[in-house]
């Protein structure tokens, strides 16, 4: 492949076999440089040893030029696209925490004929077994009884790897008299059955929509993949570990104040049921959740931030990446492609060995899920400077894509108001590496005269905001306001002056601090930059004088606080004393007006009480000697 090492900013000559006849270059360069990137990652092993074997100390990275730039059709123009790869590895990857789950091999295999007695023989000396056959099961009775046979409809199932429970209807134990077919004595509903792993042969729909670590399930007919089920059950007892793919904030979530549901969009997306109310937040059950990212994707306040990485380090690899890019003298803007390693590299790997590769303007960057990317990072990217970003996803994913194709529509709306080209943000969604380059082989977008250089603030919501607020301020036709549709993270809170008595009742229940109050004065302030549109406030609100307007309003979001509306204080009729507003005085009296506690000379005293502070009303109480709450005959 070409190699430039002038636009590539490298010095001497570039290695044609570093890891074989060149070692010694690769040695020299680690007693050199505290940081080292390597432009392979098919040698990554080799050179990691060799590092090892010389005790160096320092950074060593490592990058793919080669099926992602080198070996392309356009591979003597990728020397920009090489530059942006090589300044993305640079980029530390961050450390995420791991969910521990412990196994003592107690195994429930659910079955409805021989197949699952046949696995439990097989499994008979490395777990601890327990057989549910489903009613009617035909099996002929075991010779001994090694483990428990039992008869069962499963009710309902919950757990993960190490703490499953399932509820059992129609549960009965075996006669020991069972000649033929083993038969099975009355049933009752509502047993219970925990362990540790749950091995599913009856070949049903599964028991839980998504995988859940510990629950292997094969079709009984397939014995093949019976034996591969027997085969990985068999190895299952100890300590697990996977990543805990979400680092959550239960201090930012809007889900609920008080009773009052707001934001719900994480619980609507989460297919793997790991999310679930918890009073006024959310609970993310790390053992269950899968990965997709979906809910850290469309968290609007960052309380579900995505680990794996984290979104400020993938924020930072586009910055560095599109920044060599145009630094290496390249003339286009850059598409960028969000691809997983499990699928997306292997098509371009593919793509690079059989195909024409990537385009030359094609800039490759790997997440973990397709369906972790929110609209942050592709505002960004296109503030930074890309001419558009593309997700990779597979034909038939393993989780939904609801919210990635709610976040491009979100950011087709934005787009299409600032002037980018229709489908700026798009999804290719295919197993085919030809149809991966069909859809990526377009003539290359033409660079913007303005670029954002801002700097991806550590927190969610803080680069959300920011890079669409650049992304609208260096748009081809910049945009102050666009108008959202319902559900966007954005957007007003929209006050009846008239029904609104600032009680601020609003105040009290938003769980953002977008709505505010002053100490000093009867007022109510709002920052929009900080409303996420979760619409507890319109909830809460006594007199429904708040409605919601989804919208981006750069001006406001520059504006720290908002006055929305203010009062003078209401003056006690009495002493002067300042308490209350005149609306909600005023509310209340047109509310009492014609009840019979308020009618008559006692009711004219009551109304005279409503304009009195406390201390003067209590005063006025015990000097008249009338009970305010007596009714008058």
């Amino acid at each position: 492949m070409t190699l430039d090492p002038e636009a590539l900013g490298a010095e001497g000559r570039p290695a044609s076999q570093l890891c074989r006849a060149q070692l010694d270059r690769f040695r020299e360069a680690l007693g050199e440089f505290a940081s080292v990137t390597v432009g392979c990652t098919q040698e990554a092993p080799l050179f990691e040893e060799v590092a090892r074997d010389a005790g160096y100390a320092g950074t060593l990275r490592f990058a793919n030029i080669r099926e992602t730039a080198g070996w392309s059709a356009q591979g003597a123009q990728a020397a920009p696209k090489m530059a942006a790869l090589l300044a993305m590895a640079e980029v530390a990857p961050t450390q995420f925490e791991i969910v521990s789950m412990e196994s003592d091999g107690v195994a429930l295999i659910l079955g409805r004929d021989e197949v699952a007695l046949s696995a439990a023989r097989a499994l008979t000396d490395l777990l601890d077994l327990t057989v549910l056959l489903l009613p009617g099961a035909e099996v002929t009775p075991p010779r001994q009884t090694t483990w428990p046979v039992l008869q069962g409809r499963f009710g309902g199932a919950s757990g993960h790897l190490g703490a499953f429970e399932l509820t059992v209807n129609a549960y009965a134990a075996p006669a020991p008299s069972s000649r033929a077919r083993l038969d099975f004595g009355p049933g009752r509903d509502g047993a219970v059955s925990r362990c540790d792993l749950v091995l599913d042969l009856t070949g049903n729909p599964p028991l839980f929509p998504h995988e859940r670590p510990g629950y292997l399930r094969a079709d009984p007919r397939d014995p093949a993949a019976v034996a591969r089920l027997v085969a990985e059950a068999g190895q299952m007892t100890g300590t697990f570990d996977k990543p805990k793919y979400i680092d959550f904030t239960p201090s930012l979530c809007a889900h609920s104040r008080n009773t009052i549901t707001g934001c719900t969009r994480c619980l609507s997306l989460c297919p793997t049921g790991a999310i679930t109310p918890a009073g006024d937040t959310v609970s993310i059950d790390p053992a269950v959740c899968a990965g997709c990212g979906q809910c850290a994707a469309v968290c609007p306040t960052g309380a579900a931030a995505y680990a794996l990485p984290v979104v400020v380090t993938i924020a930072s690899r586009l910055r560095r990446g599109l920044s060599a890019w145009f630094e290496a003298g390249a003339a286009a803007a850059p598409v960028i492609l969000l691809h997983d390693e499990g699928h997306g590299a292997d098509l371009i790997d593919a793509a690079a060995r059989f195909g024409r590769g990537l385009p030359a303007h094609v800039i490759p960057l790997a997440i973990n899920e397709p369906t972790q990317v929110g609209p942050e990072i592709m505002a960004a990217a296109l503030a930074w400077g890309a001419g558009g970003v593309r997700v990779l996803a597979r034909a038939r994913p393993a989780h939904p894509l609801d919210g990635l194709d709610g976040t491009l529509g979100l950011m087709e709306v934005i787009c299409e108001a600032a002037g980018h080209a229709p489908g700026s943000c798009a999804l290719i969604q295919t197993d085919d590496p030809d149809a991966l380059e069909a859809a990526l082989w377009r003539p290359a977008p033409a660079a913007r005269p303005a670029r954002s250089g801002f700097l991806p603030p550590e927190d969610k919501r803080g680069l959300l905001t920011l890079a669409v607020a650049e992304l609208c301020r260096t748009a081809p036709v910049p945009a102050e306001s666009i108008p959202l549709p319902a559900g966007a993270p954005f957007g007003a809170v929209v006050l009846d002056q008239d029904a609104c008595t600032l009680c601020l009742a609003c105040v009290g229940a938003c769980p953002t601090g977008a709505l505010g109050d002053n100490p000093d004065r009867p007022m109510l302030r709002f920052t929009e930059s900080a409303c996420v549109q979760c619409g507890i406030c319109a909830a809460t609100c006594p007199e429904r004088a708040i409605t919601l307007s989804p919208r981006i309003d750069l001006e406001a979001w520059a504006q720290p606080k908002r006055i929305l509306k203010e009062e003078e204080p209401f003056s006690c009729t009495e002493c002067g004393k300042a308490f209350g507003t005149g609306s909600s005085i005023r509310r209340v009296m047109q509310k009492l007006e014609g009840h019979w506690m308020f009618s008559g000379p006692e009711g004219e005293q009551r109304r005279r009480l409503l304009g009195m502070c406390d201390d003067c009303r209590t005063r006025e109480v015990v000097l008249a000697g009338f009970d305010p709450h007596e009714r008058t005959h």
